[in-house]
């Protein structure tokens, strides 16, 4: 009845990942390494299955891992989550019996988060993911509604909206996409520190998901507004205050009327718009540290972070519409 599929790039949490799942449940791991990486090959329990996707992300690792299965339900785990005990029976318990109408059951998932303090910037990311809608960190398909939407849009190459992309084509193919009562962990892990900066990348795929599902695609799967304008003005401001800075350099004095007096009206203008860049950026990194530990290196990461988020994500906003537009 039912084929876990394990797409995976290597990590240790894998390991952990297999230990949890009933060992009668057929699994299928899909190494997405590189097939020029030389990495070691992957150390599995008995009876797991392993394909290769060739490091095409974790869409093409999904579809590879569920074509070649051959069971009515695929659940997808993804292989930083731990199943609870007793989740397979908990499966079999959503699975049964639905409708053939729900295309999908999503599990239940939580984020445990530290008890002595509050929770860093990037815990409280990895928290938000136990409200999300149909993501794939524990979610079944079944096979039919795969086959009739085609599976994972494999030009989402992160672990990023190729989920909500595929729910929302599933929905509009017909099918209702519901909750199970299993659960799922889904352990905090560290990043590093300019990790919230390199997840800036998605903001590229964001331009991809308007470009297929038209501007209300955020509210059809359940997020909340981001903040891209507001990056936008932030950027703009500070690019403009740069811009003005270099020019008001006089590169000669000619009294209060000529370029002396033009270069001052340039350097007041371009602290007017740094004033207006600081006051942005202080505020987006205040929204970031005042909910958390602020601890110093909490606080000097996200100071650090806020001031290259807001131009990060524009530019990569900017690749992404440049690239669904070619």
């Amino acid at each position: 009845m039912i084929t876990v599929v394990v797409p995976t790039v290597g990590r240790a949490s894998l390991a952990a990942t297999l230990a949890a799942v009933d060992a009668d449940l057929p699994v299928i791991v899909v190494d997405d390494r590189p097939l020029t990486s030389g990495a070691e090959p992957l150390r599995t329990r008995p009876g797991v299955r392993m394909l290769r996707s060739g490091g095409r992300g974790p869409a093409a690792a999904r579809n590879t891992g569920w074509r070649a299965a051959t069971t009515p339900w695929v659940v997808f785990l993804d292989d930083d989550v731990v199943p609870s005990d007793g989740w397979g029976e908990a499966l079999r318990a959503d699975l049964a019996g639905l409708p053939a109408d729900v295309g999908a059951s999503q599990a239940r998932l939580e984020v445990p988060l530290p008890a002595h303090r509050r929770p860093t910037d990037a815990e409280r990311n990895t928290a938000g993911l136990a409200g999300a809608e149909w993501i794939t960190a524990d979610i079944a398909y079944r096979r039919a509604a795969l086959e009739a939407t085609g599976g994972f849009d494999e030009r989402f190459p992160r672990a990023y909206r190729e989920d909500a992309d595929l729910a929302l084509r599933v929905r509009a193919a017909g099918s209702r996409l519901v909750k199970g009562e299993r659960v799922t962990r889904h352990p905090v892990r560290d990043d590093g520190f300019w990790a919230s900066a390199r997840f800036q990348r998605g903001n590229a795929d964001d331009a991809l998901m308007r470009r297929l599902h038209g501007p209300g695609w955020r509210s059809a799967i359940g997020g909340a507004p981001g903040r891209l304008r507001r990056h936008a003005v932030t950027t703009f401001l500070g690019v403009l205050s740069l811009v003005l800075a270099t020019a008001a350099v006089p590169r000669r004095a000619t009294g209060p009327g000529g370029l002396f007096g033009r270069g001052r009206r340039l350097g007041t203008a371009a602290v007017v718009a740094g004033a207006g860049w600081a006051a942005m950026t202080a505020e987006f990194a205040w929204a970031r540290v005042s909910p958390g530990p602020r601890t110093p290196r909490e606080i000097t990461r996200m100071v650090v972070t806020s001031v290259a988020i807001p131009p990060l994500a524009c530019a990569h906003r900017l690749r992404g519409e440049l690239s669904v537009r070619r």
